[in-house]
């Protein structure tokens, strides 16, 4: 018996096994990722910037509701909410139960495929086969059909109630202290609502930094905010891949930018030009794949300092 079924049976038990983890462990487990990025302008002082990205708030996640809330603990210059919030069409109360604390702060934020659209349930696999034949979200693939929409407007009311800024496909500023911070915000270009010509034009004159800020990492998205000259972006969306192979990395990042930089700090470079690049791995997951494996769920205090 050992010699014919052995094997099978101790692939199906490591599989169990990973997939316990995975769903009962790693995707409850939050971590807060720390990065320090030099783009600010010599002798000003550092700031610290809290990203928060794809929540994917589902009813009844109490857990990821008080992890969120405790954030506020880090007292952050600012807050930056590259969107998903949502991954059900009853989860706005409990996402502002969640980031009511952190609205305290000001703050600012884009919407992503998931703040306006309920998820559908879809074989995994295919976003390996739509990676290997570079489709992506709307670009390339047909149009959503029968989706659930989502209450996104409550959402956006009461940002904008807490003074939070909306860059969907616009400008915007936010003041501290003395310190004026230029923002240039798309809308998801996942579900092609992205209009870079509204907003084209490179960083502000006047303001101490300029950030641009999208919820998915399109190259189209990165080339343009990189060649108008922003010295960072910012995004989130990829999840930083969700089911990782250990000592490898991610497989997918459900857009066109690579793998080696599904998430974390890296650079992009366009038409000789270079801007900082971090993407959140984020801390939730689309409701009906509620896995993470070797890619914890995260937010990322961002330390801003003087560039050498």
């Amino acid at each position: 018996m050992r010699a014919r079924y052995g094997v099978p049976l101790t692939l199906t038990a490591v599989g169990a096994a990973g997939l316990a983890y995975a769903a009962g462990f790693e995707v409850r487990s939050f971590r807060l990722r720390r990065v320090t990025v030099p783009v600010l302008p010599r002798g000003m002082r550092p700031l610290r910037v809290l990203q928060v990205s794809d929540i994917h708030m589902v009813g009844g996640q109490r857990k990821k509701q008080r992890w969120l809330q405790s954030l506020a603990g880090l007292r952050p210059d600012f807050v930056i909410n590259t969107g998903d919030n949502l991954s059900d069409p009853e989860g706005v109360p409990e996402t502002l139960d969640a980031l009511g604390p952190l609205m305290e702060f000001p703050g600012a934020y884009v919407f992503g495929s998931n703040d306006y659209y309920g998820p559908k349930l879809r074989n995994p696999a295919r976003y390996l086969i739509e990676r290997v034949q570079g489709r992506h979200g709307l670009n390339g693939n047909a149009p959503a059909v029968g989706v659930v929409h989502n209450p996104w407007e409550e959402l956006r009311d009461a940002f904008d109630a807490a003074g939070w800024v909306g860059l969907s496909n616009s400008r915007g500023r936010l003041k501290l202290e003395g310190i004026e911070i230029a923002l240039t915000g798309l809308d998801d270009p996942h579900i092609k609502r992205d209009r870079y010509a509204e907003v084209a034009g490179g960083p502000e004159s006047g303001a101490d930094l300029s950030l641009a800020v999208v919820h998915a990492p399109y190259l189209r998205s990165l080339d343009a905010f990189t060649a108008d000259g922003y010295p960072l972006i910012l995004a989130g969306h990829t999840h930083g891949g969700q089911l990782c192979i250990p000592f490898y990395g991610a497989l997918v990042t459900n857009c066109d930018i690579d793998t080696d930089r599904v998430k974390g700090l890296s650079t992009h470079t366009a038409t000789g030009r270079t801007s900082y690049l971090h993407v959140s791995a984020g801390c939730g997951t689309n409701r009906y794949t509620p896995v993470r494996f070797a890619c914890p769920p995260e937010v990322t205090l961002l330390t801003l300092t003087a560039r050498d």
